[in-house]
């Protein structure tokens, strides 16, 4: 699988991520190139090369008609309507222009949230101006273009302080990042100053399948996107793209202890559990107190299963408290062939990786033909294929 993980441990900004994404291209000046040639009102991408703390890596210079943001404080501030009209008219894919004008949905709500007036109302103090369509539309670009199947994060470093905004002085993170980072993980530490921006935020949550450690992976190609601010430690994204060739995954087992419930009414928890996604459930005999035999239920999900299935083992079982236990599971990568024979199609499940082959034909197929022939599923497998 095709794993692009982002390293935000000094935060994320847009021309951060952008730097950071271009350095894994084989060609970074054609995409410059292309950048400019979209016709961004007033916008000019320059890559700069760019050390911090002895590591060298891309700052990405955007200007508007000459000028960087910095030295310009008082942009136009563009409302939803204004982005949307922006956005439409570039020549890229329309996937591309869908990401960008979701993030800019994702920034909106935040900002709603925080004022307390409606979207179409909302005027982008922070994000709003054509540096940062720039970068949003430089981003979204890059993603289309590098193709990972998955995109990993890690956790957010939002930094500490205060920070300067056109509303005044702000707690870091600012109200509107903080909103935009809910159920994502983040921390601050002794770095003083605004790490993760609105636009970063807005970006990582929109593109993001888990924030966390960096998944096993074999590297292939790593990016350094570099802030303009100079701080204790190198101020930059890192993007590592490679193949997370590993199949593992992580996954929750759940157990729970019975000894009152009948075998019908356990098949028929099972069945529930099961028919809600479970990945498996399956039950063990067990010695329980005062010597009495009883039930092991075992069921394994994902994550996001984890709230449903419990709610299924304490309303279709008669425990009274569930165990969770997370594990990691390794599986061979699986498909299906049909198979033409003698009997007509069968179906075939393979199986391989670590080094391993499996092939099995379907045994309701088998057993369907077996029946019509008066074979046995032995016998039908060895005139299927004599070699087995």
């Amino acid at each position: 699988m095709r794993t692009l993980y982002l390293d935000c441990g000094m935060g994320a900004a847009g021309d951060m991520l952008t730097a950071a994404l271009l350095e894994l291209l084989p060609d970074k000046d054609s995409f410059v190139e292309e950048l400019n040639a979209l016709g961004i009102p007033g916008v000019v991408f320059t890559a700069e090369k760019c050390e911090k703390c002895g590591i060298t890596g891309t700052h990405m210079k955007v200007t508007v008609h000459g000028e960087e943001e910095d030295d310009t404080p008082h942009h136009h501030h563009g409302s939803m309507g204004d982005i949307r009209s922006i956005v439409s008219s570039l020549p890229i894919p329309t996937m591309v222009k869908l990401d960008i004008l979701s993030v800019y949905e994702e920034i909106a709500q935040a900002e709603s949230h925080v004022h307390g007036v409606p979207v179409e109302q909302i005027h982008f103090h922070e994000v709003g101006t054509m540096d940062a369509i720039a970068d949003v539309t430089a981003v979204c670009l890059l993603l289309h273009k590098l193709a990972p199947d998955r995109i990993v994060s890690s956790p957010v470093h939002v930094g500490s302080g205060q920070v300067r905004c056109a509303h005044g002085i702000l707690p870091v993170p600012a109200p509107a990042t903080a909103y935009l980072l809910r159920d994502i993980p983040i921390y601050g530490g002794e770095i003083q100053g605004e790490l993760c921006t609105p636009t970063g935020a807005a970006l990582l949550k929109h593109f993001s399948a888990e924030f966390g450690e960096m998944p096993m992976m074999k590297v292939q190609a790593i990016g350094y996107g570099m802030g303009k601010k100079d701080f204790p430690r190198a101020n930059c994204v890192r993007a590592m793209l490679g193949d997370r060739s590993d199949p593992g995954d992580t996954i929750v087992e759940l157990r729970c202890n019975v000894d009152d419930m009948t075998g019908e009414a356990i098949g028929f928890a099972l069945e529930r559990l099961l028919d809600s996604g479970a990945l498996d459930a399956f039950t063990v005999p067990i010695g329980m107190k005062k010597s009495r035999p009883g039930v092991l239920i075992t069921v394994l999900c994902r994550e996001d299963q984890k709230n449903t299935m419990v709610h299924l083992l304490l309303k279709h079982t008669t425990t009274l408290g569930v165990r969770e236990f997370p594990c990691r599971r390794y599986t061979l990568n699986r498909t299906v062939e049909t198979v033409d024979t003698p009997y007509g199609p069968v179906r075939k499940k393979v199986s391989s990786g670590y080094g391993v082959h499996k092939e099995k034909y379907e045994y309701d197929d088998l057993a369907k033909i077996a029946r019509e022939q008066n074979l046995s599923i032995s016998e039908l497998s060895s005139k299927i294929c004599p070699d087995s």
